[in-house]
C-alpha cells in the first residue's frame, strides 16, 4: 500500500484527501495556514458538487450548514435583465447553487475525513521543497509551528493553488493564456428587500458580481487588467459612486468602502500546465490550470479534478502498483475537458474586454438579445454552470 502526501487544503487537497482515507490509504493533507479562513475564495458549490455529496451520503448533513441557494442565474446589462440559466430541470438531486463560505465548506470535508483514521491533517505547514530520490519525488519538506519536518511519500499532489510551489519546483512548464480582466474583490452590507442575482449586473463599462452571504454581499468588481491603479488616482467617492450607478439599489451603501484596505485585488489568471506530474509527483486543480472566475466554476473543476484522481489512482495505490504512467493518465483523461472550459472562459473575456472598453450606457448586444430567446439557452447554460462538461461520480469503496 503507497502513501499520499498532498500539498494545500483547498478543495482538491481536501477532497482527495477525504476520498483516498475513505478507501483506507494512508494520506497526509497539509496546509500552510493555520485555518481554512481565506474572505476571497469561491463561494459557489455548484449540483456536481452537490451530487459528489449525495453519493458520499453527506447531502442532508452538507445542507445544514448555514448557506443561501439559486435556482437560476441573471444577469442586468444595461438596465434590461436577461435569465442565463435555470437549474430546476437538472438530473441531479440538487437543482440549485448552494452560496457558502469556502472555509465553511472545508471544514466540513476536514471534519468527516477525519473520522476515517488513515487520514491526517496537518495545519500550519508550509511545504518549502520536494524530496528528490534519482529523478523521483518521495516526499516533502516544511516549515511548521514545531520546526522544519519531512514527510515521505510514495506519492505526493501538488493542489497548493496557482501560485504551486509544487510545480514549480519540479521545474513543470506553465503555458499562459492571455486574460483582459482583473477583479476587485470587497464586501457590502445585504438588506432582505435586495433583489437576488448571482451573475452581476453590466453597464458604464463595469460589470458587478454580487454573492449573497446572508448578512452581506461578496461583491466582484470586473475591471480592466492593470487599471486598478488608475481607479485609486480618481479617488475612492468616485469608486463609491461609480458601484451605485451600475448597482442602483446599493444606493447609500458604498459608503461602507471607505478605504482602499477594504478592497483586495484578484489577479486573473488563465493558464495550464504542459505536463501535469513528474515521477512522484502530480498536479491537479488550480496548481495545473489555473481558471477565470467566469462562472464560478473553479472550484468545481478542482473538485472533479480530485474525484478523477481518486478513482484513477486507488486501486493502483492499494496494490502498491502506482507508477509515473498513472499520473500521466489522469492527465490524459481531464486535460481535454479542462482546456476546453478554459477555452468558453476565454471567448466570455473577449466580450467582457468589449464591454469594459465602453464606459457609456450599455446597450444590450443582439447576440445576447438573440440567444437568451433560444428554447433551451437556459437549460444548456445550467448544465455547463451546474455541471461541467464532464461531470464526476464517486466509486463505491472496497
Amino acid at each position: 500500500m503507497q502513501s499520499t502526501c498532498i500539498i494545500g487544503g483547498g478543495p482538491a487537497g481536501m477532497m482527495l484527501g477525504f476520498l483516498l482515507a475513505r478507501g483506507g490509504l494512508p494520506v497526509t493533507v497539509l496546509e500552510k495556514h493555520q485555518d481554512f479562513f481565506r474572505d476571497f475564495r469561491g463561494d459557489t458549490i455548484h449540483p456536481s458538487t452537490l451530487e459528489l455529496l449525495n453519493e458520499l451520503g453527506l447531502y442532508e448533513k452538507f445542507l445544514a450548514v448555514p448557506h443561501s441557494e439559486v435556482t437560476g442565474l441573471s444577469a442586468i446589462v444595461g438596465g434590461r435583465k436577461f435569465a442565463m440559466a435555470d437549474f430546476s430541470r437538472l438530473r441531479t438531486r440538487a437543482k440549485f447553487i448552494a452560496l457558502m463560505p469556502q472555509w465553511d465548506f472545508l471544514n466540513f470535508l476536514a471534519a468527516d475525513a477525519k473520522q476515517y483514521p488513515s487520514f491526517t491533517l496537518r495545519m500550519g505547514w508550509d511545504v518549502t521543497e520536494l524530496i528528490e530520490q534519482n529523478g523521483m519525488v518521495t516526499g516533502v519538506r516544511a516549515q511548521t509551528p514545531e520546526g522544519p519536518q519531512e514527510i515521505a511519500a510514495d506519492l505526493t499532489v501538488g493542489c497548493d493553488g496557482r501560485h504551486a510551489m509544487s510545480r514549480a519546483a519540479a521545474h513543470l512548464k506553465v503555458i499562459e493564456e492571455g486574460v483582459p480582466i482583473d477583479v476587485l474583490w470587497f464586501h457590502i452590507a445585504r438588506q432582505d428587500s435586495d433583489p437576488e442575482n448571482a451573475l452581476g449586473y453590466a453597464n458604464f463599462g463595469r460589470l458587478v458580481i454580487l454573492i449573497n452571504r446572508r448578512d452581506y454581499f461578496q461583491v466582484g468588481f470586473l475591471i480592466a487588467k492593470g487599471d486598478y491603479e488608475r481607479i485609486q488616482q480618481r479617488g475612492l467617492q468616485e469608486f463609491q459612486q461609480e458601484l451605485e450607478r451600475i448597482v442602483p439599489f446599493l444606493a447609500g451603501r458604498a459608503g461602507e468602502i471607505d478605504s482602499w484596505e477594504k478592497i483586495k485585488l484578484l489577479t486573473v489568471q488563465v493558464n495550464h500546465l504542459e505536463r501535469w506530474s513528474a515521477p512522484g509527483l502530480l498536479c491537479i486543480g488550480d496548481a495545473a490550470h489555473a481558471m477565470s472566475p467566469v462562472g464560478g466554476i473553479g472550484i468545481n473543476i478542482a473538485l472533479q479534478d480530485a474525484v478523477a484522481t481518486a478513482n484513477m489512482l486507488k486501486a493502483g495505490l492499494q496494490a502498491g502498483t502506482a507508477g509515473h504512467h498513472d499520473l500521466e493518465h489522469v492527465q490524459r483523461y481531464r486535460e481535454g475537458v479542462v482546456r476546453n472550459t478554459q477555452r468558453v472562459q476565454i471567448v466570455a473575456h473577449g466580450i467582457l474586454d468589449r464591454v469594459l472598453r465602453d464606459p457609456g450606457p450599455l446597450t444590450p448586444p443582439w447576440q445576447l438579445r438573440l440567444a437568451t430567446r433560444i428554447p433551451g439557452f437556459q437549460r444548456l447554460t445550467a448544465r455547463f454552470i451546474g455541471l461541467g462538461l464532464q461531470p464526476q461520480h464517486i466509486q463505491r469503496s472496497e
